[in-house]
């Protein structure tokens, strides 16, 4: 009697179906990069479907280990959160599904400081074809500028595609975006392998400079021959000449002593000593002074010029000047009576 061979039961079915999921998610979130003993950041708003954000942790969690390496934060309290910098592997933000997320520039930043060196971060958000009215939505080409002003680096595009219409009903009620160009955008962006502010040691190189560059060295046997010793001095095959014989009888007569002084200031037409004379001249200029002293003025206004003088003052009609000093008159300043 043949038997017929028996049929899975619901439950090994149900194992089955749910060893399949797990390892959809596993695959999922290997796609996302994530490992396990990572550190991982997830970030919402308030598009984000709760159920949603539930399972994406939950999977999350299950991949990278127990739940104190999954952070969860909402964008508008991150700045304000306790996070110290460089604390995470991978910053999630936008990626529930159904999220509208826009990254504001304090927010790109804030995500920048606190991903570790060589970290990566993914988000989502919606883009416009074009620039509208609404400021706070980016187009496709703005959204990689964004990420690199705020720090990141191998910015890139993973995937494009339309948002579905429950997306789009949420942007025109939170953004208030009425057009129909709008498409999702997840990009994928990583910090430098350095923190900001580090600093690390040159090390230069600079080629020796070789023994030639320098001095020509000297051969001994030359040098020898320019060598005199007390030996050569009694020799009598040594040819010495006498220095004396080198000068003729020109070279033997006597300069004359006027020749030898330099001129004297006077000479070169100075009316001015210089700071250290030695030719005279300020002992003569001195000597002047004291043969014609200058008048004092008997009222002290004198010298302040012709508003400050007495009707009968000697000097009316003369420019201001300082006392003692000499005064001088240009030649354009002097008419015939």
């Amino acid at each position: 009697r043949m038997t017929r061979p028996k049929r899975p039961g619901r439950a090994a079915e149900t194992g089955r179906a749910a060893a399949a999921e797990r390892s959809s998610d596993m695959a999922e979130m290997a796609a996302y990069g994530l490992s396990a003993g990572q550190r991982v950041a997830v970030i919402w708003d308030s598009s984000s479907p709760v159920e949603g954000l539930k399972n994406l942790v939950a999977k999350i969690q299950a991949l990278v280990g127990p739940e104190s390496r999954v952070s969860v934060e909402n964008i508008d309290q991150l700045s304000r959160s306790a996070h110290a910098a460089s604390s995470f592997d991978v910053v999630l933000s936008g990626m529930v599904p159904g999220s509208v997320t826009l990254h504001s520039v304090e927010v790109l930043a804030e995500i920048a400081r606190i991903l570790k060196p060589g970290g990566r971060v993914l988000l989502k958000e919606p883009v416009a074809a074009q620039i509208g009215d609404n400021n706070r939505i980016r187009t496709a080409a703005r959204l990689p500028t964004a990420l690199t002003l705020s720090g990141l680096v191998e910015v890139k595009e993973l995937q494009k595609e339309p948002l579905t219409p429950e997306e789009t009903q949420s942007v025109q009620e939170l953004l208030s975006y009425h057009g129909n160009d709008l498409l999702s955008v997840q990009m994928e962006g990583k910090k430098p392998n350095f923190e900001v502010g580090s600093s690390s040691q040159l090390k230069l190189s600079f080629a020796k400079k070789s023994a030639s560059s320098g001095k020509p060295a000297v051969d001994p046997a030359a040098a020898k021959l320019w060598t005199l010793s007390a030996n050569d001095m009694d020799d009598e095959g040594m040819d010495l000449l006498d220095s004396d014989e080198l000068l003729d009888s020109e070279d033997l007569k006597k300069p004359d002593p006027s020749s030898l002084k330099a001129p004297s200031c006077k000479e070169s037409g100075k009316k001015k000593a210089c700071k250290n004379c030695t030719c005279g001249l300020a002992e003569d200029l001195e000597q002047e002074k004291k043969e014609s002293p200058q008048p004092k003025s008997a009222c002290g206004n004198c010298y302040l010029g012709d508003a400050f003088r007495c009707a009968s003052c000697p000097y009316m009609g003369m420019p201001a000047f300082k006392p003692g000093e000499k005064i001088l008159l240009a030649e354009n300043n002097l008419h015939d009576a």
